[in-house]
């Protein structure tokens, strides 16, 4: 056989790939035009994107109704932050987006100026001016008014009809208030005789505590204002008991004034005598409170028929005119009083003229006692 001989690879010419001998780089031309293309194509999605989100921004801004008669009531807690803020206008259909609520607030730096409170918003303005209603703090307001002589019972149906929860309503005449009204109160006692009875405005969806805190401050001014401690302490009694007093002297007789007067008289007369006080009002009260039938003989110690001095406490809130007859009775030597069929209190000094009275001027009232 033929001898082989090593073998010689052959040169394989090499194919051109692209144009251009395959293993070779690309040119400097193509790389930089490849470059410029894929810079071009991206910057020119980023500016479209900026474009969109601008666009889309600006439409959220605007209305999203043309009923400038349709009112949304919202309720701003405390402690909301913008975004949840912004949601919640979003679901009450009153911004088009709660994003771009909360961007608007942040880029003008209001976020944190945004106030709580129960609004009337118009989902017919622009979101720029629902942020600055909210800065603002356009709140609805409500006016609550409580009323002299008025129990606990009653001032919590007050609250009620303006749309608190009974819970709510307890937890806040369950809590410890701070004030000095409260110094000389019997530890346990609940807050009859210190919701004070006038009217007071307030922001809509305020916290029963902020109400009632509120009731307290303008009660202890009306004392403060009228020297009422000292007053009470010249007859021996603490602003507690002078609030008791006072608040049965305000069940008793309303007005006038002079009335009033008399009628703290006549208390301080029968306790300095050792007598009861008598006060139909007082285990009226108690049987109300107890769900009992009123029963003048009722054994409890709100009954000052059968028991000396005053009750365990105030059988409602007094108002200014029977707080200052506490503190300043008038000058007579009155034992005895009642209200007439007619509406007038009659007075007498012995159980002969009080029995006269009630013969010419109570067979009604005092029948049904």
């Amino acid at each position: 056989m033929p001898e082989v001989g090593p073998v010689i690879p052959s040169r394989i010419k090499q194919q051109p790939i692209n144009g251009q001998p395959s293993g070779l780089k690309p040119s400097k031309d193509n790389f930089r035009k490849t470059m410029f293309w894929a810079v071009t194509t991206i910057g020119a999605a980023i500016i479209g994107v900026g474009i969109a989100s601008v666009i889309w921004y600006n439409v959220q801004l605007t209305p999203i109704s043309n009923d400038s008669n349709q009112k949304i009531s919202v309720n701003i807690e405390s402690n909301m932050t913008p975004g949840a803020i912004g949601h919640l206008l979003q679901t009450k259909q009153v911004v088009r987006s709660g994003l771009a609520f909360e961007i608007y607030s942040r880029l003008k730096g209001l976020e944190n100026r945004l106030q709580a409170g129960l609004y009337s918003l118009l989902p017919s303005e622009s979101t720029n001016v629902i942020v600055e209603q909210l800065t603002k703090g356009s709140v609805e307001t409500v006016d609550v008014t409580f009323l002299p002589g008025a129990t606990i019972k009653q001032d919590r149906k007050v609250l009620l009809d303006l749309g608190y929860s009974a819970l709510e309503i307890d937890a806040a005449f369950a809590k410890t208030y701070s004030s000095p009204l409260f110094d000389t109160r019997p530890a346990g006692k609940d807050l009859e005789g210190y919701i004070y009875g006038e009217t007071y405005r307030f922001n809509s969806g305020v916290p029963v505590e902020t109400i009632l805190q509120r009731t307290f401050d303008e009660y202890y001014k009306v004392i403060q204002d009228n020297n009422l401690v000292k007053q009470f302490k010249t007859h021996n009694l603490t602003l507690y008991q002078g609030i008791t007093l006072a608040s049965i002297v305000q069940r008793e007789v309303s007005k006038p004034e002079e009335d009033q007067k008399k009628v703290a008289q006549v208390f301080y007369s029968r306790m300095s005598q050792g007598i009861q006080l008598g006060s139909d009002v007082t285990y009226q009260y108690i049987a109300d409170k107890l769900g009992l039938a009123r029963d003048p003989n009722l054994d409890n110690p709100y009954n000052t028929r059968k028991y000396v001095g005053l009750p365990p406490g105030p059988i409602a809130s007094p108002g200014l005119s029977a707080l200052l007859a506490v503190a300043n009775p008038a000058n007579t030597n009155y034992l005895y009083f009642l209200a007439g069929d007619d509406g007038v209190t009659y007075f007498s000094t012995s159980e002969a003229g009080h029995n006269a009275n009630i013969l010419n001027h109570c067979q009604k009232n005092c029948s049904s006692l």
